[in-house]
C-alpha cells in the first residue's frame, strides 16, 4: 500500500512539527490545491458552482470558525447565523461607504468588524459556560437579526429591507454582481477558504491552540497553571467571529448578491454549521471540511435519487433529508463524538498496518 511511514525519516525538530510530517500526506494536499486551482476553473458550470462548490468552500470557512470556538476551546455557540450576518452587513456598508477600496479588502475588513462584535458577545463566557452560554449566545442571535431588521440605516434605507451587493471587480474581472462568471465566484471563495484553513491550521497548533484546548479540558486546571482565561476565552470568539465574518461577507456578495437578514441568517444558519461541526468533527480542521462537504452534498444527492430518479415529491425529500441528519447527528453522537474526522483517522490507521489486522 501507498501510505506508509516507514522510511520517511526526520532530520531537525521542523521537519518533525511540520503540518503534514507524511510524505504522502504532503503530496496528497498539493495535488489537491492544484486540482482546485488549475483543473476545477477550467470545467466549473454555473450549477456545480451555485450548488455546490461556492457554498460548499463558503460554509468550510463557517465550520472552521464555530469549530475553533466550539471543537478547540469548548465554547458552545447557537449565534453563528447572526456572525455571518455582522459580516454580510460589514461588507454592504463598506461596499457602498467605499466603492472604490477592493472588494478583497472590504472582505477582510467584515471579518475584522465581525471579529470585534464577537469579542463583545464572548464576555459572558468569563462568567458562564455550558448551557447557559448556549442560551446567552442564542439571544446574540436574534438580537443581531433583530438589528439588522429594525435599524434602516443598515440597509441604507431601503424600502425592501434588502441589501444587494454593486457589481465589483478585481483585476478587471466581476466578482460580485449579476455580471460575475461561476469560476471567479469559485476561485475568490477558494483563496479565502485557502487562507483560512493554513491561518486556523497554525493558531491551534500553536501556543494559542494549546490555551483554547486547556481551557475546553479543564478550565481551572488551565488557570492554575497559568493559562489567562480572558485571554483564551475571548480570543477564540474573535478569531472564530472573524472567520464567520468573512464567510458571512462571501455568502452575501459572493454567492447570493442580494440578501433578506432574517431569511439568509436565522437559527436555521446557525444551526446548520453546528451540524457541520457535529458531523465533521469538534476540534478538526478536516472534520470542518467533512462535515460542510457532507451537508451541502446531501440535499443534492437526495433529489437526484428521490425526485429524479425515484419520482418522489420534492416536500418528501425534504422532509426525508430532515430526518436523515436528525439520525446521523444522534449516531455520531453516540457512536462517533468526533465525527468524520475520526473515521478517516482510524481508515490512515488501518492502511499503516495493512494487511496485519489491527
Amino acid at each position: 500500500m501507498l501510505y506508509r511511514e516507514s522510511g520517511d525519516f526526520k532530520t531537525s525538530y521542523k521537519a518533525d512539527n511540520q503540518t503534514f510530517p507524511i510524505a504522502f500526506d504532503r503530496y496528497r494536499y498539493w495535488v489537491v490545491l492544484a486540482v482546485a486551482y488549475l483543473v476545477i476553473p477550467f470545467v466549473i458550470t454555473d450549477y456545480w458552482a451555485s450548488a455546490i462548490l461556492v457554498p460548499f468552500l463558503i460554509y468550510s470557512i463557517a465550520a472552521i470558525g464555530l469549530n475553533i470556538l466550539a471543537g478547540y476551546c469548548g465554547q458552545v455557540s447557537l449565534g453563528t447565523g447572526g456572525f455571518m450576518a455582522v459580516g454580510a452587513y460589514a461588507c454592504y456598508k463598506l461596499m457602498t461607504s467605499f466603492p472604490e477600496v477592493n472588494i478583497l479588502i472590504h472582505i477582510v475588513l467584515s471579518g475584522g468588524v465581525t471579529a470585534l462584535v464577537g469579542a463583545a458577545f464572548g464576555l459572558p463566557s468569563l462568567r458562564i459556560k455550558g448551557f447557559y452560554l448556549a442560551v446567552a449566545t442564542l439571544a446574540a442571535q436574534f438580537f443581531l437579526v433583530w438589528l439588522f431588521n429594525k435599524v434602516p440605516w443598515f440597509f441604507n434605507y431601503s424600502a425592501s429591507g434588502q441589501i444587494s451587493a454593486p457589481e465589483r471587480e478585481f483585476l478587471g474581472i466581476a466578482v460580485t454582481g449579476p455580471n460575475t462568471s461561476a469560476w471567479a465566484s469559485y476561485l475568490v471563495c477558494l483563496v479565502f477558504v485557502t487562507a483560512c484553513a493554513i491561518i486556523a491550521r497554525n493558531l491551534t497548533r500553536g501556543s494559542l491552540g494549546r490555551q483554547w484546548m486547556s481551557i475546553r479540558d479543564m478550565d481551572i486546571a488551565a488557570e492554575i497553571i497559568g493559562v489567562n482565561p480572558l485571554r483564551a476565552k475571548l480570543s477564540a470568539f474573535a478569531i472564530s467571529s472573524f472567520f464567520i465574518g468573512i464567510s458571512g461577507a462571501l455568502f452575501f456578495a459572493v454567492y447570493l448578491g442580494a440578501i433578506e437578514v432574517g431569511e439568509a441568517f436565522g437559527i436555521n444558519k446557525s444551526l446548520l454549521v453546528l451540524f457541520m461541526v457535529i458531523i465533521g468533527g469538534l476540534g478538526s480542521i478536516f472534520g470542518s471540511f467533512a462535515g460542510a462537504a457532507f451537508l451541502v452534498c446531501l440535499p443534492v444527492i437526495l433529489k437526484l435519487i428521490g425526485v429524479d430518479l425515484l419520482g418522489w415529491p420534492t416536500d418528501l425529500v425534504a422532509h426525508l433529508q430532515l430526518v436523515l441528519i436528525g439520525f446521523l447527528i444522534m449516531f455520531f453522537l453516540i457512536k462517533e463524538p468526533h465525527g468524520l474526522a475520526q473515521l478517516w483517522n482510524v481508515i490512515k490507521e488501518k492502511l499503516r498496518l495493512w494487511p496485519f489486522p489491527h
